[in-house]
């Protein structure tokens, strides 16, 4: 048993590292004010060939594995990029992976490629205003005409909605009253995002402003049956692929976060002086930075035995929602005691550490809630009576 990286794997780390090093801190404050998507960043990871980290080569990707990416995603998080960075780029690593699954091979050979070169950006809608986590009560519909279909109804936060020319689109093509298990009829689609027949709504949000989120109104957008990703009515099934790969890098970015605000907290503790002597010096202090440190560390270990798993082809459901909930969990707590240590001056942007404590709220919300996980594990592991 290993807990190291490997030299390939810290080559990765150091080498995104120092390509985050030139979107400095300065850089992701103007994001944050200006609330205008990190374009440069997300070309220089395009140019660095990071964003297929995880795609097979054969398509133009590093066909590495979500350990990888996990490494890569929190190396951007933990760069003061929080997730204004990971969010910009969060979509290449997992989002298409049911293409890669469940494509066809022509699927693969037009979708993968621009994707990972970064000429194609792509948002991911599954969830709904009235379905929530509660996805086989999606009431979006996809009705075939021919050999096309036509979408209508809602969809809410998505991500990068602004921006977006592709969208990969779960809608239920079998009404529900007319399957035998809740999980069948949902089809899914990877297609071109049509806004002559899409209005994209922008939600104003806490945090991540230089990330949209938006609720989406489909009427009538016409997709193209090649554009289909699997059989009709398996959608379902074809979306786990990506659960618990986006699990897992959520948590690395928690982490990433969390470190991030306890390395400025630590130095701030050692360079600030009251009553004569430096705070960091007080234990009142000092407790709870190492208390959050020790929770980063333990998180970490959690998330890269999630990662390990699955790419073994290990079963890691338990693991993945252990490493969300754990990782959420840590980074909120290290950037709120981030901000105490920093007292007043943690309030202020001119510190950053305000701004890590509204990003990490977004892992430790979504994509599912840390008492959704709670309540799978007590199911799953314990096998206790399903609650909800």
């Amino acid at each position: 048993m290993d807990f190291a990286l490997n030299a390939d794997q810290e080559q990765i780390r150091s080498a995104v590292s120092e390509l985050c090093r030139a979107f400095g801190d300065d850089y992701w404050l103007e994001r944050d004010r200006d609330g205008k998507f990190p374009r440069k960043f997300h070309a220089a990871m395009a140019t660095g060939g990071w964003l297929g980290i995880a795609m097979p080569e054969a398509y133009g990707g590093a066909g590495l594995g979500i350990t990888e990416a996990a490494i890569m995603m929190q190396a951007v998080a933990e760069s003061g990029a929080a997730m204004s960075g990971a969010s910009a780029v969060h979509m290449n690593i997992f989002g298409l992976n049911p293409v890669v699954v469940f494509g066809t091979e022509e699927q693969k050979k037009r979708m993968l490629p621009p994707l990972i070169a970064g000429e194609d950006k792509a948002c991911f809608a599954v969830t709904e205003p009235d379905a929530g986590l509660n996805t086989t009560e999606l009431k979006t519909r996809a009705e075939k005409k021919g050999d096309r279909y036509e979408i209508t109804g809602q969809k809410i936060w998505i991500s990068t909605a602004q921006v977006a020319n592709k969208i990969l689109l779960l809608a239920r093509t079998t009404p529900l009253d007319r399957v035998k298990k809740k999980t069948e009829g949902l089809t899914l689609f990877y297609t071109d995002l049509d806004r002559d027949r899409v209005e994209v709504r922008e939600i104003g949000k806490m945090g991540r402003h230089a990330v949209d989120s938006n609720q989406l109104f489909f009427d009538r957008m016409t997709v193209p049956e090649e554009d289909r990703i699997g059989a009709e009515g398996e959608g379902f099934r074809s979306i786990l692929h990506g659960m618990n790969p986006e699990r897992i890098l959520i948590a690395a970015e928690a982490i990433g976060i969390g470190r991030a605000a306890i390395r400025r907290a630590a130095r701030y503790a050692g360079e600030r002086v009251v009553f004569h002597r430096p705070i960091g010096q007080n234990q009142s202090i000092q407790h709870p930075l190492a208390r959050a440190w020790v929770e980063l560390e333990a998180a970490n270990l959690m998330m890269l035995k999630a990662a390990t798993l699955y790419d073994k082809g290990i079963e890691c459901g338990a693991e993945a929602n252990a490493a969300k909930y754990l990782g959420g969990e840590a980074g909120f707590r290290a950037c709120e005691t981030a901000v105490m240590t920093h007292g007043g001056m943690g309030y202020s942007k001119e510190f950053h550490v305000e701004r890590y404590l509204r990003e990490v709220l977004i892992p430790r919300i979504a994509p599912v809630s840390p008492q959704m996980i709670l309540s799978f594990i007590a199911e799953r592991v314990l096998g206790l009576p399903k609650s909800y």
